[in-house]
């Protein structure tokens, strides 16, 4: 049971988290911490907090438990703002999509709390974002990767380990630099990615025309540039050199498909759709087992 959960960032992810713990009967209370009053009412209102906190060195104080569920680029000052408030048996996790830059943080802003500090980045979400978009079921089967430092107590980590859990997802651990190699791959460039088509589309004369005309397949693949610009501005920053190589493989593919389609070389085209079609069902099928 944990007495004092402090949220800072009451939004999708820590909306969700605040809920999921509560449905499973894992917290006493939970204070909230967010930049937009509306949203903190809001917040209150569904239940994903029992109170208000004026800032978050207030709310950390006591607490069991501290999810730092802001945007990664946030991540310095919340940790300059809580640290003389932490309490010796305080654990801090935090949701960001990065873990290179949010332990580089920890180690300048929280030196005295690395033993209490368990990076954390749990892989679920929405292109909805506000606690409104939030629910206890989000992290329902989905992983919750754990990249703990050296000198992290065992406990705190259990004590996270078990939060997720209760959550519904099932947890991993890594180290921090495998983390951000692994999702500038399959996360932060196809964001990227994402966000590039719709911006050069609606940047087009006939944009409106356009995308009058799109249909499934122009849905499905951009549904992700609907995610919050500010967000996924720094996480792309913060992940910069993976997701750079990342991106120069990606444009060496386009390139090499460039060729065969000036080359009508449709033999090469089929196999490389074939290959990608059948990697992409066997992922999609073991999702789903």
């Amino acid at each position: 049971m944990i007495e004092k959960l402090a949220i800072i960032g009451v939004g999708l992810i820590g909306g969700s988290f605040a809920m999921a713990l509560r449905e499973a009967g894992m917290v006493r209370e939970i204070i909230g911490v967010g930049r937009s009053a509306a949203n903190l009412q809001e917040a209150l209102k569904c239940g994903a907090i029992d109170r208000i906190a004026p800032n978050a060195a207030v709310a950390v104080q006591d607490a069991e438990l501290v999810m730092l569920a802001v945007p990664v680029g946030q991540m310095a000052a919340v940790m300059q703002e809580i640290a003389p408030h932490l309490a010796a048996h305080t654990v801090v996790t935090d949701a960001g999509s990065t873990k290179g830059d949010v332990v580089a943080l920890a180690r300048r802003h929280l030196p005295q709390h690395l033993a209490g500090f368990v990076p954390g980045h749990p892989i679920a979400g929405a292109e909805k974002s506000g606690v409104g978009a939030a629910n206890a079921g989000l992290f329902r089967n989905r992983q919750a990767v754990l990249t703990p430092l050296p000198e992290t107590a065992a406990t705190a980590t259990s004590l996270v380990r078990a939060a997720w859990l209760a959550c519904g997802a099932r947890v991993a651990e890594m180290a921090p630099e495998e983390h951000d190699r692994i999702f500038a791959a399959v996360s932060h460039l196809p964001h990227l990615l994402a966000f590039a088509l719709v911006d050069e589309i609606a940047a087009r004369s006939n944009g409106k025309e356009l995308f009058g005309y799109a249909a499934g397949g122009f849905r499905d693949f951009t549904r992700i540039a609907g995610s919050s610009p500010e967000m996924w501005r720094d996480i792309c920053l913060a992940n910069r050199d993976a997701l750079l190589q990342e991106l120069d493989a990606y444009q060496s593919q386009l390139v090499r498909l460039r060729a065969l389609l000036e080359q009508a070389d449709g033999a090469a085209m089929e196999q490389i759709f074939n290959h990608a079609s059948q990697a992409r069902n066997d992922w999609a099928s073991q999702k789903n087992d």
